[in-house]
């Protein structure tokens, strides 16, 4: 599967939101493809370099799909879209094409059904219904009730302030209920440390 990648510093889950600010021409190009053809393009965590610029920076090999939701024209003058999480994938082979667009060959990975949350849940549904008071959070129309253990876990993984290392281990588990019981273990450890 030929995916174009978006390098980023950031690990998009799916069924989560992101708002990106458009202006280098290989990705204006990438976005007006991926809206003629209604698909999406993949987001991969850098590792190590920058967002921008011609040098390709070295990134992730699990990424997630970015599927276009709503684009704007900002008042800057730059283009607006919000993308949504959607299957996650992993890098089997990346090129980088001559407009500098890196495409890869890209396997799709298979999520685990999902479960419904059980009251040992309960902590982390409340942990999420309070991220949704936060205005960001807010502005992305995130945060709702969680509709089961994926949903949750993808949710809380994002938006936690979490190390880029951390989120890509969770976002390549491919069972809802380890995720979430790895996230548990990553915020007690947080809470540890804030106590420390």
């Amino acid at each position: 599967m030929n995916l174009p990648l978006f390098p980023l510093n950031t690990v998009l889950f799916p069924g989560c939101k992101l708002d990106l600010q458009i202006f280098e021409a290989r990705y204006l190009d990438m976005i007006g493809r991926c809206m003629k053809q209604s698909a999406g393009f993949g987001v991969v965590c850098i590792v190590e370099g920058e967002e921008v610029g011609d040098a390709a920076p070295r990134f992730s090999a699990i990424g997630c799909e970015a599927l276009v939701r709503d684009f704007q024209q900002q008042p800057n003058g730059l283009l607006g879209i919000r993308v949504e999480g959607g299957r996650r994938f992993r890098v089997q082979h990346a090129s980088v094409l001559p407009d500098q667009l890196t495409v890869a060959d890209a396997q799709w990975l298979e999520d685990e059904p999902d479960l419904a949350l059980g009251e040992e849940h309960a902590d982390l549904a409340a942990l999420l219904s309070a991220l949704a008071q936060h205005p960001l959070v807010d502005s992305l129309g995130m945060g709702d009730e969680a509709s089961g253990q994926s949903d949750l876990a993808n949710q809380l993984g994002y938006l936690l302030p979490l190390l880029p290392e951390q989120k890509l281990q969770l976002l390549a588990l491919d069972s809802p209920s380890e995720r979430l019981l790895v996230l548990q273990e990553m915020i007690d450890q947080l809470q540890g440390d804030l106590n420390a």
